[in-house]
C-alpha cells in the first residue's frame, strides 16, 4: 500500500562512496536530492583505500578536503610498498614513477591519501547530513519506473512501510549487482572475471614489528602463504589477500596469516570474504532520466586503485550537468554527454587496471598481455574526453606521460597564484579564462553573462602552457575540464555564443 509520494529533483539509489559523493556534489551546485541506501549503516569493510589526486581535487572544490585528510591521518606515512618472504623479513621496494618522482606541488593543489572505506564513508555521511542532504539509510529502492518527465521509485523504509518517491532524475549508485541497471536491461562488456581471491580481514598488533618499514602494501612471498598484506590503520587492522581456499576454517586462516607475518602475534580473524577481480563495464551509462555511476557502471580490478575514484569522479561529472539543466542554463542534450564522456574514461581505467600485474615488483612496468601501460599520473589525472560537452581542436593528450596543456577535454593545468590554484577559477557555471591581452574575448563573454577570469602577467607563462597565449581564451567547465579554447581573438562577435549553444545542448 502506498501511503504518500515524495518529490525530489534527484533520487540517489545507493549510499556508498559514490552515492554519498553524488549527494555532496549536487548540494554544492544547489540541487536537492534524496539518497536511499538499503543498509542501515555505512560499509563495515575497509574495501577501497587509495583516494587519488583527482578525487581529492573534487573534494577540495566542495570544501571537504581537510576532513578527508584528517580521516586519513593514521596512514599518512604508509605510502610505500614492501616485499619479502614474510612481513617480518620484508623490505621496502623502490617507490618511483616511470618518469621519475614528480613535483607534486606543480601538478595539483591536492595530495592523494590512504583512507579505508569504512572510515571515509562515515565522514562523507556526516558531512552530507550537516549540509542538509536527505539521507535515508535502511531504505531500499525496490522498483523504478521512468517516463518522459521523471522517475517514480518504490521504496521500503526501515519499519517496512512502502512509499513512492517521484524524482526528475535517478542516479543508480547501487553497486556491482545494480538492481536498477538490471531492470533497465543494460548489459556489460569487458575482459570478464580474472580469477578468484579471498580477503582475510584480521586484527593483530603489528605496530612495533613494522616500525621504520611502514607500507601501504606488502607482498608476501612465502610458499605456504603467498599473497599481500594491506595496511588499514597501520597498527592493528590489516587485510591479507591470497588465492581462495574454500574449505579453510577461521582457525586455519589464522595459521596462514601467522605464517605470512613470520613473527609471534595474536591474530583475530574479523572476516573472510571471497572476491573476483574482473572488468565489467556497462554498455550504456544512461537511459532516459537514469544514470549509472560507480560499481553499477563499471567494475575493475584493484591493481591501479581506480575503482572507487572512478565512481566518485562519475558523480562529479554528472552533478554540474544536472544543475545547469535543472536551472534552465543548459538544454537536456547536455546530459547525453555523461555517457559520451564517462564510459570511455571508465573503460580505459578498467582496462588498464585489468592488464596490470598484482606483483608489486612489476606493477608499473609489466603488462599481463602486452597492452601498453599508461603512465600512472596520466591514468589518474590526465584523462581526455574526446566527445561530449567538449569542442576539440585536434590536440591529443599523451598517455605515456602526464600531458596537461589546456587540450580540450583535459583537466585545466594547475598553477599556484597568491595561494590559490588555477583550478579554483572554475565554477559554478562555465568560466572563460583569457590570456593577459584577451580583452576581446572578455567583452564577448560579459555580454553573454559568463564569468570571466583574466590571466594576469604572473600567469603569462601558464597561459602559454594552456595554449591561449596573450590574446586567446579557453572555457573551463565546473568540473575543471577545458571545454574549448582558442589561441587568437574572436573573428566573429557571435562566435562565443555559438560555442555556448553547442556545449550546453541548447
Amino acid at each position: 500500500m502506498m501511503y504518500n509520494v515524495h518529490e525530489t529533483p534527484v533520487l540517489i539509489a545507493g549510499g556508498g562512496l559514490t552515492g554519498l559523493s553524488a549527494a555532496l556534489f549536487l548540494r554544492h551546485h544547489g540541487v536537492g536530492a534524496i539518497l536511499a541506501e538499503r543498509h542501515a549503516g555505512t560499509s563495515p569493510q575497509p574495501k577501497a583505500r587509495r583516494i587519488n589526486l583527482r578525487t581529492m581535487e573534487t573534494f577540495r572544490q566542495i570544501g571537504i578536503e581537510d576532513e578527508v585528510s584528517e580521516a586519513a591521518a593514521a596512514l599518512a606515512d604508509f605510502q610505500g610498498m614492501a616485499a619479502g618472504p614474510t612481513l617480518a623479513q620484508a623490505r621496502p621496494l623502490p617507490w618511483n614513477f616511470p618518469g621519475g618522482m614528480p613535483d607534486w606541488d606543480a601538478i595539483s593543489p591536492s595530495l592523494s591519501c590512504l583512507c579505508a572505506q569504512d572510515l571515509l564513508e562515515p565522514v562523507l555521511r556526516e558531512l552530507a547530513a550537516g549540509r542538509g542532504c536527505d539521507l535515508r539509510f535502511g531504505t531500499e529502492v525496490t522498483e523504478t519506473v521512468q517516463d518522459g518527465d521523471g522517475v517514480t521509485a518504490t521504496v521500503r523504509a526501515p519499519d517496512g512501510s512502502v512509499s513512492r518517491i517521484r524524482a526528475a532524475y535517478l542516479i543508480a549508485a547501487d553497486g556491482a549487482g545494480s538492481p536498477v541497471r538490471e531492470r533497465l536491461g543494460i548489459g556489460r562488456s569487458g575482459r570478464g572475471t580474472l580469477g578468484r581471491f579471498v580477503n582475510v580481514y584480521f586484527r593483530a598488533d603489528l605496530a612495533d614489528l613494522i616500525k621504520g618499514r611502514e607500507f601501504n602494501l606488502c607482498q608476501i612471498e612465502h610458499p605456504r602463504a603467498p599473497g599481500g598484506i594491506a595496511s588499514i590503520n597501520g597498527t592493528d587492522r590489516w587485510i591479507f589477500s591470497t588465492k581462495v581456499a574454500p574449505s579453510r576454517t577461521a582457525a586455519q586462516w589464522a595459521g596462514v596469516v601467522k605464517a605470512a607475518i613470520g613473527a609471534p602475534a595474536e591474530v583475530e580473524i574479523l572476516s573472510v570474504l571471497e572476491w573476483e577481480p574482473g572488468m565489467f563495464v556497462a554498455d550504456r551509462f544512461s537511459a532516459g532520466r537514469t544514470f549509472l555511476a560507480g560499481d553499477a557502471a563499471h567494475v575493475m580490478p584493484p591493481y591501479a586503485a581506480l575503482g572507487a575514484n572512478t565512481g566518485i569522479q562519475d558523480a562529479h561529472n554528472l552533478a554540474w550537468k544536472l544543475a545547469l539543466v535543472r536551472s534552465g542554463a543548459a538544454g537536456p542534450g547536455l546530459l547525453d554527454s555523461y555517457h559520451a564522456e564517462r564510459r570511455p574514461a571508465a573503460w580505459f581505467a578498467a582496462d588498464q587496471s585489468s592488464v596490470r600485474t598484482g606483483n608489486l615488483r612489476e606493477m608499473n612496468t609489466a603488462s599481463t598481455d602486452g597492452t601498453p601501460l599508461a603512465d600512472p599520473l596520466a591514468l589518474t589525472i590526465g584523462c581526455q574526453y574526446r566527445g561530449g560537452a567538449v569542442i576539440g581542436d585536434g590536440s591529443v593528450a599523451a598517455t605515456d606521460h602526464l600531458d596537461l596543456n589546456g587540450q580540450p577535454g583535459t583537466r585545466l593545468p594547475h598553477r599556484w597564484v597568491d595561494g590559490r590554484s588555477t583550478l579554483d577559477l572554475a565554477g559554478p557555471g562555465l568560466t572563460l579564462i583569457t590570456g593577459p591581452g584577451g580583452t576581446a574575448w572578455a567583452g564577448a563573454a560579459a555580454q553573454l553573462g559568463l564569468s570571466v577570469r583574466r590571466a594576469g602577467p604572473d600567469l603569462a607563462g601558464w597561459a602559454g602552457q594552456a595554449g591561449i597565449g596573450d590574446q586567446g581564451a579557453l572555457l573551463v567547465r565546473p568540473d575543471h575540464i577545458v571545454a574549448w579554447r582558442s589561441p587568437v581573438p574572436p573573428s566573429d562577435p557571435g562566435e562565443l555564443g555559438k560555442i555556448l549553444r553547442i556545449l550546453l545542448g541548447r
